[in-house]
């Protein structure tokens, strides 16, 4: 039960507004399912097959995340189910949530995804992308999605001060938007910090964290 072991003396430690993810990507259900009887009910997933396979599978009290790099035309595979999409980093991935949120009668929650790691491979928005995403008529117009904050990654690094200074500029830029909320974007959610950076992450604001290996084990 070493799972449960870890899942509760994480959350034991959380500050009560920071929600945690369980990061379950490549693990077994019967994994997860050692989570979810220790009371964890939100998993995060970077594959869209694997997470609509443990869906079909598993209780359905359980939030689904969708935590990485998104195709486009893989959407249509979760829109049915999926609760929160953490990657969105272009405009034409979150026209397409919001059509086919649009057939499958929903409205998705996602979190634009803000490049802040000094590293090229990382996926995301700059700022200019960013607020013009959000002025623009088109974004204002969809009915079916619903951008309820940000997310980010920070440098994979063991400099303490460069993981907490790029931390400190998506909180910023998280706190100058939460002045521009409008019908389909209500910014609460401010999803950074992993299994190795999630400490300063909270120190700085981050109100979600995903970990997978301090619960699961290393992959």
């Amino acid at each position: 039960m070493l799972i449960a072991e870890n899942l509760l003396s994480i959350k034991n430690n959380l500050p009560e507004q920071v929600t945690l993810v369980a990061v379950s990507k490549t693990k077994p259900i019967s994994d997860l399912m050692q989570a979810y009887d220790a009371g964890q009910r939100i998993f995060g997933e970077n594959k869209i097959q694997e997470m609509e396979g443990k869906w079909e599978q598993m209780p359905k009290d359980i939030q689904w995340h969708m935590i990485g790099h998104v195709q486009t035309n893989k959407v249509k595979f979760m829109a049915a189910f999926v609760s929160l999409i953490h990657g969105v980093d272009s405009f034409k991935l979150l026209k397409e949530v919001n059509k086919q949120a649009l057939k499958n009668n929903r409205i998705i929650d996602c979190l634009l995804q803000m490049h802040i790691a000094e590293e090229e491979t990382k996926f995301g928005l700059d700022e200019e992308e960013l607020n013009s995403i959000l002025a623009s008529s088109e974004f204002k117009e969809m009915k079916n999605v619903r951008i309820t904050g940000l997310m980010g990654m920070a440098t994979f690094t063991d400099n303490q001060d460069q993981v907490k200074k790029e931390f400190s500029q998506l909180k910023s830029i998280f706190d100058e938007l939460q002045s521009q909320e409008t019908e389909n974007c209500q910014l609460k959610t401010l999803s950074m910090g992993m299994s190795g950076d999630y400490k300063p992450a909270i120190e700085i604001g981050s109100t979600m964290i995903r970990i997978g290996s301090s619960i699961f084990g290393a992959r």
